[in-house]
């Protein structure tokens, strides 16, 4: 377990949070952000990034959530930017799981765009043997959607999956791992790499 400073670090703390929430918490919080980025800046003020904390219900200090701003607001601008913030966020992966994550989207994403629509699934993934499909309750297209909501930020699924929510759902997976090798045999086994 972490030390005691680790846990009383407010960014630790936060993150421990969202991770409690599951695979998707990372990304429920990144999501919670975008709604109130009303200008489409893609970056949050204090004020704003307070709010998001609140709204999304974790609990930290106003002077927690300061300090965190301020590690993340690597400028000094008095804004910080989605990406950035997440990337600190996010639990320490080493190149190698970020390595075989990108692959995996990179195998999905077969239009190239950096989204992973339903699209992109014909061909990739076989739903013939998903068992709503086998009985006819299910479309190949529902499969799909089923299948790119598990990825999908849980407060608003879009049937679209960028690759930050596919990084963000396996920073989540990559916590509860210990061993890089382990975690590089289970995605390139899952995603046939």
């Amino acid at each position: 377990m972490a030390s005691d400073t680790k846990a009383t670090d407010p960014l630790e703390v936060l993150r421990q949070q969202c991770l409690a929430r599951g695979v998707a918490g990372i990304k429920g919080l990144a999501r919670t952000f975008r709604i109130m980025d009303d200008d489409g800046s893609k970056s949050l003020d204090l004020k704003e990034f307070i709010k998001g904390l609140e709204d999304y219900g974790v609990v930290v200090s106003r002077e927690e959530a300061r300090q965190i701003f301020t590690l993340c607001d690597k400028d000094g601008s008095g804004s910080i930017n989605f990406n950035e913030f997440l990337e600190n966020l996010r639990p320490p992966m080493s190149s190698a799981r970020i390595s075989v994550i990108g692959q995996a989207f990179k195998k999905l994403d077969r239009t190239g765009d950096g989204v992973v629509t339903v699209e992109d699934l014909r061909g990739v993934y076989n739903c013939s043997q998903h068992p709503k499909y086998k009985s006819g309750e299910w479309t190949e297209e529902q499969v799909f959607l089923t299948f790119l909501s598990s990825f999908d930020s849980p407060n608003d699924k879009d049937g679209k999956v960028t690759q930050e929510e596919f990084m963000n759902y396996y920073s989540g997976v990559s916590a509860s791992i210990d061993s890089d090798g382990y975690f590089v045999t289970m995605m390139q086994s899952a995603w046939k790499l």
